[in-house]
């Protein structure tokens, strides 16, 4: 089988966008690929943390993967940190990794935009996430689209040791959601939908209880011509909360468009915020199952364990390759 490598930030509660986005297409892998998925908090530090909060949101993390469906008798769950070999790798990889290249990523000039200086973490955290998946012999990386600059780097890292050094590495594929799948900014639906937006209503949450849902979903951007119909350019709010509506309750965009024609937005979003909070029930409950279990510790452990004999496999070959050690 095909091996799968992908991980999400414990920063913040993880959003619709990053489940719809990445997280679906876990559960879907895990049937008929050898899944490995990581609570990447070596990247959380790229920016300032409080300790205590942090340690909170990897256990929520990874609650949230058993909630949504990922299986860890059939995929390898655990903590990025618990595997020393992904900062260690991090390292050979930023030795062939060039300036330029990590300057021009879109996601670093955006967050070190109007700042006289950026952590340095920020600037090489596209060559961490090269090293999680290539230390993994990775060969599909499912993430959301906003990620595809970072797969590429991944695959030039990869073909650029292959080609200087010796045959190392695997060259992964990313595997992302069509288009018109991406999940936008509740209130700015030209933006993508983010953890770290300072409206709350920006965003629904895995974890949002309805009251939250329904206020967010009642005040989202849409336009003034009352028209339900799907058109990014021209209607991008309600393009965006069209496609929320489709995925989660399995009906097409043209079904869509024929359902509400002739209706007003307030009877289109109070459905949409039934069909919400429908969707994201059967998350919650079994997240508050498992959150304060032994168990999410034990899988925890274990994954960290499966995840290592991996690991130092990979990293001997590579210091093999590279000369390094004796």
């Amino acid at each position: 089988m095909k091996r799968v490598f992908s991980g999400v930030q414990p920063t913040g509660n993880i959003h619709i966008g990053n489940y719809l986005g990445a997280l679906r297409q876990f559960v879907e892998l895990q049937e008929d690929h050898e899944c490995i998925y990581c609570i990447v908090d070596e990247h959380a530090i790229t920016l300032p943390q409080d300790p205590k909060e942090l340690r909170k949101h990897i256990l929520d993390v990874a609650a949230l993967y058993l909630s949504i469906g990922v299986d860890p008798k059939k995929s390898i769950v655990f903590v990025q940190s618990d595997v020393p070999a992904h900062a260690e790798l991090s390292w050979i990889l930023t030795c062939n990794a060039y300036t330029g290249e990590l300057f021009r990523m879109t996601q670093f000039k955006s967050k070190s935009q109007n700042k006289e200086s950026a952590p340095a973490g920020l600037l090489m955290y596209p060559v961490l996430m090269a090293s999680d998946i290539l230390l993994y012999d990775t060969d599909v990386v499912p993430v959301g689209n906003d990620q595809k600059q970072h797969i590429e780097l991944t695959r030039d890292l990869a073909i650029r040791v292959n080609n200087t050094v010796k045959k190392t590495f695997v060259v992964p594929e990313g595997r992302f959601m069509k288009e018109g799948a991406r999940i936008m900014s509740l209130d700015e639906p030209t933006q993508k939908m983010s953890k770290s937006a300072e409206n709350i209503h920006s965003r629904i949450s895995l974890l949002d209880d309805a009251n939250k849902i329904k206020k967010s979903i009642m005040k989202a951007t849409t336009d003034s011509d009352g028209i339900i119909k799907f058109d990014v350019e021209n209607k991008p709010g309600v393009s965006n909360l069209m496609n929320i509506y489709s995925v989660f309750s399995g009906k097409s965009i043209e079904d869509l468009e024929k359902e509400y024609e002739g209706r007003g937005y307030g009877d289109f979003k109070k459905d949409l915020v039934e069909v919400t909070i429908e969707a994201l029930a059967p998350i919650q409950e079994l997240y508050a199952e498992i959150r304060e279990s032994q168990e999410l510790i034990d899988i925890l452990k274990d994954g960290a364990e499966r995840a290592n004999a991996i690991a130092i496999k990979t990293l001997q070959r590579v210091k093999d390759n590279f000369g390094l050690g004796l």
